[in-house]
């Protein structure tokens, strides 16, 4: 895991990003970021919603850029905000064309930025959504290991698309548990850590039709660019990574990984 940094590779099969926050870039401009991307191969960009202030701003830049594409969801951390209101909005805006997956949901109790209790609400009524509107779910958990496995375990079975555990990072447990269940895996530049030998291990379990490729930009940047803001364009160190760490042939990875992508959120 040399630090040392190189050009960004172009590969001949495109990638999908299935996970990036897009309105929270700040080092280029978008248009910039967007034509770097798609010059490194990112043929696909999904942008991430996690609270009720950019429910919109999402749709908003995936009807401006053809290649852009959305969910709606509140992120555990702002569960304090779900109400009926939000729940309206996001039952409405589902009906954009470009929205793709309910999410970003789930439970972190590693920061408790939303009381556990309210976590757990806003967590089981966007699955309920997504049971109703026929959607996969991006789902982000952190040190909720029980609760994440129990609520899934009840839920995710009406879950005709299941969805993601992005940015994984939890237990082998809660691997198999969502792999039992049908659910995908998320990968990002925290593979590339040297830190993170328990997420490599989960990675090795993990079939490759089940893994997909994301930044979660504009943070955990991947080496050999730790240090600097993430974004899309990144996506191939990850790739490579994924490759060298469970041992298979790079255009295994990329083939597979892109018709995940393209099959579970239907882009």
């Amino acid at each position: 895991m040399s630090k040392k940094r190189r050009e960004i590779p172009i590969f001949d099969f495109p990638i999908i990003e299935t996970h990036c926050h897009l309105d929270y870039l700040k080092d280029k401009e978008l248009q910039e970021t967007l034509d770097v991307s798609f010059k490194h191969g990112i043929e696909k960009i999904i942008t991430i919603s996690v609270s009720p202030n950019n429910l919109d701003t999402v749709i908003d830049l995936s009807t401006k850029h053809e290649n852009i594409y959305c969910t709606q969801g509140i992120h555990p951390h702002e569960a304090r905000l779900w109400n009926q209101q939000v729940r309206q909005q996001i039952l409405e805006n589902l009906s954009f064309e470009k929205v793709v997956a309910v999410g970003e949901i789930g439970l972190d109790y590693y920061y408790n930025k939303s009381p556990r209790e309210i976590q757990i609400e806003a967590f089981k009524e966007q699955l309920e959504i997504a049971i109703e509107k026929d959607l996969p779910v991006v789902i982000h958990t952190r040190d909720a290991d029980e609760d994440t496995i129990e609520i899934l375990s009840d839920m995710a079975p009406r879950l005709k698309k299941k969805g993601v555990i992005h940015s994984f990072t939890s237990s082998i447990e809660l691997a198999r548990v969502a792999l039992d269940l049908g659910f995908h895996l998320g990968f990002n530049g925290i593979i590339t850590f040297k830190t993170a030998q328990n997420v490599r291990d989960v990675l090795e379990i993990c079939p490759i039709e089940r893994v997909l490729l994301e930044t979660d930009a504009p943070f955990l940047t991947p080496v050999p660019y730790r240090g600097k803001e993430n974004a899309p364009y990144y996506l191939p160190f990850i790739a490579e990574f994924v490759a060298q760490t469970k041992d298979i042939e790079l255009e295994t990875v990329l083939k597979s990984c892109y018709q995940s992508s393209k099959s579970l959120f239907s882009i």
